[in-house]
């Protein structure tokens, strides 16, 4: 056989081989619509499903809260829904689910009910995004449910630890400040600031509405904008663009919690933003990261140690972080940080790209069988302006090199937050080793 022969017939095998990701993008594609008022609309009719899911998302999160009020828009997301009597009737009548989500990115709103119900859950958004806010007196009951929630679910010691450990590394800005804010700053929240909140971020131009279920698209649109058309749309952008703060106290911040057995530890540098080109390499570099780490330090192996990036809409962070005896500390820390010098001075070998990067594509490739699956696909694509088949062809084009070339970016002479939290006496006597605060 001559080799133009062989070319030729080798050549559909590489069309398959290179079109599949696309090929799955593609059956995942909703139908697009937009509203006069600047609603984007994605759909995707499932005739056989009896029921239909609503996801609204709005473009604009907790980075918006003004300093001294975090958790402003966590509070005007309890607004949307102040009658208790809603959310019964969705999971009791309508065999159904309502949620709000607020994270430092996106508000959103999640309805799913019987498709024989989709006006009446098309109505129960509008009546949230139309209806006015509610009065004071609602509004401060909303506000105590909210303390009462932030209280309860604010002292874990892992979530005390990820909070200290942004809040060390990013001081002011956006991302070192809690979604859900503190008691503090939730107690300065006025009814005031949440309509102004409303006023610059509820707008039909700012959101993206997804529905998949069993409601063909006619009947959709109908009900969409019949009841979502008078939703206001804004004259403005508020721009996702902030000062970054300076640089963090490299000491190791110790936040006690008295008669713990354990301490947890967390050790953090500044990360990349979620369109960041390099994102897709600092996701894998958080894998090799872990494993390393856990071999350099073989107590690490037997309790919950990670190392992650979490990317946001305008930076993000690169985290390490495990509960450890008192006694571990100072040689767990000590690990992580030969794991990140050893990360930006030597490209990891093929075999440890290879398990970071299967790892990494099998999260990415999660089945989009599941409407929510699917849906949070959809309006990540929105949010972020990037998918995961780019995300799946950056990981594909990796190299060891690459690698460490991120390591560099985000390692190398990079000003580093510390925070451990445990019982402080112990923690001061074994922690000699540390300048501490």
């Amino acid at each position: 056989m001559t080799r133009p022969i062989r070319l030729l017939l080798a050549l559909p095998v590489v069309l398959c081989l290179t079109s599949a990701p696309d090929a799955r993008q593609l059956s995942a594609q909703p139908q697009r619509e937009q509203l006069l008022n600047g609603l984007k609309v994605l759909l995707q009719t499932r005739n056989a499903d009896p029921n239909v899911l609503l996801r609204l998302r709005v473009h604009s999160g907790a980075i918006f809260d003004l300093a001294g009020k975090e958790g402003t828009m966590a509070l005007l997301g309890d607004a949307l829904f102040p009658d208790p009597s809603v959310r019964r009737f969705v999971a009791e009548e309508l065999n159904g689910k309502l949620d709000v989500t607020v994270t430092h990115d996106y508000l959103e709103v999640t309805l799913v009910g019987p498709s024989r119900d989709f006006e009446r859950l098309v109505e129960i958004l509008r009546n949230a995004l139309l209806n006015p806010l509610p009065d004071e007196a609602t509004i401060a009951q909303l506000r105590e449910a909210r303390l009462k929630l932030v209280r309860e679910t604010s002292v874990a010691p892992n979530v005390v630890a990820d909070r200290a450990v942004l809040s060390r590394l990013f001081g002011s800005y956006p991302l070192g400040r809690p979604v859900a804010g503190t008691a503090d700053s939730l107690a300065r929240v006025t009814r005031a600031d949440l309509l102004f909140a409303r006023e610059r971020f509820l707008n039909a131009n700012n959101a993206t509405l997804v529905i998949i279920g069993g409601v063909e698209r006619l009947r959709t649109m109908r009900a969409v904008r019949q009841l979502l058309g008078p939703w206001r749309k804004s004259e403005t952008h508020v721009p996702a663009t902030f000062r970054q703060s300076d640089p963090p106290d490299s000491r190791p911040l110790i936040v006690n919690l008295p008669d713990v057995e354990t301490a947890e530890i967390r050790l953090a540098v500044r990360g990349l933003a979620r369109r960041d080109r390099d994102r897709p390499a600092a996701e894998v570099l958080a894998l090799i990261a872990q494993a390393r780490w856990t071999a350099a330090f073989a107590p690490l192996a037997r309790t919950a140690a990670f190392a992650r990036h979490d990317a946001h809409l305008i930076s993000g962070a690169f985290i390490m972080g495990a509960p450890v005896r008192p006694a571990d500390v100072v040689p767990a820390l000590d690990a992580a940080r030969r794991t990140w010098d050893e990360l930006a001075a030597k490209p990891p070998s093929a075999e440890e790209l290879e398990r970071a990067r299967r790892q990494r594509l099998a999260d990415i490739n999660r089945p989009l069988d599941r409407p929510e699956a699917l849906a949070a696909l959809w309006l990540d694509e929105e949010t972020y302006g990037v998918n995961t088949s780019d995300e799946a062809r950056a990981l594909a084009s990796l190299s060891p090199g690459d690698v460490q070339r991120v390591a560099v970016r985000l390692f190398k002479d990079a000003p580093t937050a510390t925070a451990i939290v445990g019982d402080e006496k112990t923690l001061r006597a074994k922690l000699s080793a540390l300048v501490v605060p």
